[in-house]
């Protein structure tokens, strides 16, 4: 049998807005990977990604292209080399690994020969915008276990401050998105570590990175847009204590599983993160979340409605999902 395929593009409301260092979204759109062979179908989803060059229609137009390939047999260890790493592959590989499991009868998770999967607790993101604003919205948060504060450079010192007065017993963990300065690093990192941050997402630009082998720290740093592929590894150990793996970078959770072991051989901490989408994106990456340090797939929460069937959460505890939505 071959297989055929189906592309289509959503567009998700955000609850209010989801605002970083390089700007603001109130919806997500994501493309939707669909693959069927007889009686059987698997799905992936993915985010295209401006930072990264991406566009819903370019990414559409990308996994169409493969349409023929699949239609001949390409499977999912073929289409490693058919297709670079990024928002397209992600979505197609994450299908044909839903579809692998529904023609075997079995988990995904069984087919890597893991466990079953069980619930993780999830950080839970707070917006970048004034230091009141935040404080006013990690408020609403501050019982949550591990919330993830989104900074930008000027006035990060009394946004983090802020945060900690609103959360006091809260977990912290800090994204940068590339938003720091060599010129505040040192003001930036101490604030960071007086409110007791735990891990740094990539504070200096990916292009900028090399710095940090020089510069001290009092909390560990992570690289998220310097990281895509387990061939970043080697450049990225000397500079950095963490690494987050998100599928929309690697490529699926074919590159991710292979990134994820070649962290690990470095003694990275790993997180396991995500661009805005809905469960169906989050559900694959829940196979790294078990072994994650750091689990930051609170996406679907961030949404004013997620998609039906799927993930279940209670508070910051999500849970795999059903085989009705993937794997």
């Amino acid at each position: 049998m071959t297989i055929a395929l189906e592309v289509t593009t959503e567009s998700w409301p955000i609850e209010g807005a989801f605002t970083i260092a390089r700007g603001s979204r109130t919806h997500a759109h994501v493309v939707v990977a669909r693959v069927r062979e007889g009686d059987h179908a698997g799905q992936g989803e993915c985010v295209p990604y401006p930072r990264y060059g991406e566009t819903v229609d370019g990414v559409m137009e990308d996994i169409r292209k493969l349409a023929p390939e699949l239609e001949r047999g390409l499977d999912r260890h073929g289409l490693q080399q058919a297709m670079p790493a990024g928002a397209a592959r992600n979505a197609l590989d994450c299908a044909l690994w839903d579809l692998e499991a529904k023609k075997a009868g079995k988990t995904v998770a069984e087919l890597l020969g893991l466990p079953a999967l069980g619930p993780v607790v999830t950080a839970y993101t707070i917006s970048l915008g004034t230091p009141e604003k935040m404080a006013a919205d990690t408020a609403k948060a501050a019982e949550r276990p591990l919330l993830k504060i989104k900074l930008g450079g000027a006035g990060d010192a009394e946004r983090i401050a802020a945060v900690r007065t609103a959360a006091p017993k809260a977990r912290l963990i800090v994204d940068a998105n590339e938003g720091w300065s060599l010129a505040d690093f040192d003001a930036h990192m101490s604030a960071c570590a007086e409110a007791g941050v735990e891990l740094i997402e990539q504070p200096l630009p990916a292009a900028e990175d090399a710095a940090l082998a020089g510069l001290a720290r009092k909390v560990p740093v992570c690289a998220d847009e310097s990281l895509h592929t387990s061939a970043d590894i080697p450049r990225l150990a000397p500079l950095y204590d963490a690494v987050n793996i998100k599928l929309d970078k690697t490529g699926g959770l074919t590159e991710a599983l292979a990134l994820f072991e070649a962290a690990r051989a470095q003694k990275l901490a790993i997180m396991t993160g995500c661009m805005v989408g809905t469960s169906l994106a989050m559900a694959p990456a829940m196979i790294l979340a078990q072994r994650a340090d750091f689990v930051d797939l609170d996406a679907p929460l961030l949404l004013a409605t997620d998609r039906v069937p799927g993930l279940r959460f209670e508070g910051s505890t999500m849970y795999p999902a059903g085989a009705d939505l993937w794997g």
